[in-house]
């Protein structure tokens, strides 16, 4: 396993839309376990997508339970070309990440919703989820299409602040 690198703003890979991965082998399965790898040696850090280390592949790790605070967490998802199937209701919160590091900004997105994707084993899966870990997957799933954190904030002169503490 391998912590890799982690890019950020203004890297013009962050607004490339990520191809879909076709098959899932020792290749697909390496880079999950090295973004697993790379999420856990950033303190608070919950989720991350392949793009964020430089690969253009539909791929995204979530762990909410690495939050310093408690949220109901379904552990460790490796969702390989994740899609929205249905959602509802609406949550704002501040959001962070690793590609936008010096950033925090207030995001509303869906409450509740319910992803379908392939599993590191390649099984075809469904997951219904709300709260802070729909959030998180919604926001990894944005850096999949090539959209950051800041393109969903309605204004950046009252929805972004500076970061307390660099990631």
């Amino acid at each position: 396993m391998a912590i890799l690198k982690v890019i950020a703003i203004p890297d013009p890979l962050l607004k490339q839309a990520s191809p879909e991965l076709k098959n899932v082998g020792d290749q697909t399965r390496r880079l999950a376990c090295d973004m697993r790898e790379t999420m856990l040696s950033h303190k608070g850090c919950v989720g991350l997508a392949a793009v964020q280390v430089g690969v253009l592949a539909r791929l995204i790790i979530v762990d909410v339970s690495l939050s310093a605070n408690p949220h109901r967490s379904s552990g460790v998802l490796t969702m390989i070309n994740p899609v929205i199937t249905h959602s509802s209701g609406k949550t704002s919160s501040r959001e962070g990440c690793l590609s936008v590091p010096d950033f925090i900004g207030s995001v509303t997105r869906k409450k509740k919703i319910e992803v379908g994707y392939t599993d590191i084993d390649g099984q075809k899966r469904s997951l219904k989820t709300e709260g802070f870990e729909a959030v998180c997957i919604q926001h990894e799933i944005d850096h999949l299409d090539g959209i950051v954190f800041l393109d969903r904030v309605t204004s950046l002169k009252t929805d972004v602040f500076r970061r307390q503490e660099s990631v």
